[in-house]
């Protein structure tokens, strides 16, 4: 079986017409079809059926695409491996995250990179969970950094290094702000989220259901956790974010956490790879820097403008929120 067969197969299987894959891969359509033909016969049954649309696979074509796919990117580890080896310490990292971690937690580990390693080159995508973890399996990341989700512990290799509260929060007139509330103070309330894909809509919606209450009302999906904080306070909605983004110089300005412990989520934080796939040097410099820095970069954050003596706030604000949070508490 020859791999450019394999390789023009697999064109032709995504794109379902022979006339586009020929387009495509520069090729005749007879020399396509003499591709196909040759790996037929090498699996002694038909690859593809031919409908009013086009072409699409058999049950034996889509079980030989999902293997030529796995060879291909078998063959792109190893040569991609044989670079890096090449390349030495230098190389790169690709590196992935939510909006919050990017903005936190990522100019941390990068600045930390790069000292320990002047000439790696890191790239950064910033995405929603769903689009991180896709990334990851279509191997354009090779680390994914932030909560880390219960679906992981089935597909991903994980480490933790920290904990990470999400809460749910309003402008700080609100009418909800100060008091002791429970789950069913919420239902009246209309929100704005991120989309039902993230998981930490998903935890939410199901609490709401736990509890034989309807989901939350969305007003508005957002990705974007920089558009919440006027959204929130032009709106009344409600939202759903880390404690980490209510620091004065963050969020926390137009921002205050609701006095409710139900809808509180609490996730790890953490670095994420995929199970079976090649790290390259470069990869492996980071994990290893996660490994052993990870909860430090957690405590020694800094944002635009912050003294030393702002730094430490945002575990000061967290207790603070903590303290009335346990005023009201006992007040009841």
């Amino acid at each position: 079986m020859d791999l450019r067969d394999l390789t023009y197969f697999e064109v032709i299987a995504d794109l379902g017409h022979m006339g586009r894959a020929a387009d495509k891969l520069g090729r005749t359509q007879p020399a396509l079809t003499k591709c196909i033909q040759r790996l037929e016969e090498a699996v002694g049954a038909d690859l593809f059926e031919r409908t009013w649309r086009g072409i699409t696979l058999t049950r034996v074509g889509e079980v030989l695409l999902a293997r030529a796919r796995r060879m291909r990117e078998a063959m792109e580890e190893s040569l991609r491996e044989v670079t890096d080896f090449a390349a030495g310490a230098a190389g790169r990292v690709s590196i992935g995250c939510g909006a919050t971690m990017g903005e936190y937690l990522l100019p941390q580990i990068c600045r930390a990179i790069i000292a320990d390693a002047p000439g790696l080159a890191i790239e950064v995508q910033i995405g929603m969970s769903g689009v991180v973890r896709a990334a990851l399996r279509e191997r354009t990341l090779d680390l994914a950094i932030g909560p880390i989700l219960p679906s992981d512990e089935q597909e991903f290799s994980h480490e933790a290094f920290g904990m990470d509260d999400v809460v749910v929060v309003a402008a700080k007139d609100h009418p909800l702000c100060g008091k002791r509330l429970a789950i069913e103070d919420l239902v009246a309330a209309k929100w704005v989220l991120p989309a039902r894909t993230v998981a930490m809509r998903q935890w939410l919606d199901n609490v709401f259901e736990a509890h034989g209450l309807a989901p939350p009302t969305v007003q508005i999906e957002t990705n974007s956790i920089t558009t919440l904080p006027k959204l929130i306070a032009d709106t009344a909605l409600l939202s759903f974010t880390s404690t980490r983004n209510l620091h004065p110089l963050r969020l926390g300005s137009q921002l205050d956490r609701l006095m409710i412990d139900t809808t509180t989520m609490r996730r790890p934080l953490g670095f994420v790879t995929r199970r079976d796939g090649y790290l390259s040097p470069a990869a492996q410099r980071v994990v290893s820097l996660l490994k052993s820095r990870g909860r430090d970069f957690l405590e020694q954050v800094t944002l635009p403008g912050m003294t030393d003596a702002a730094a430490a706030m945002p575990a000061i604000v967290v207790s603070r929120a903590e303290r009335a949070h346990k005023r009201v508490r006992q007040s009841h």
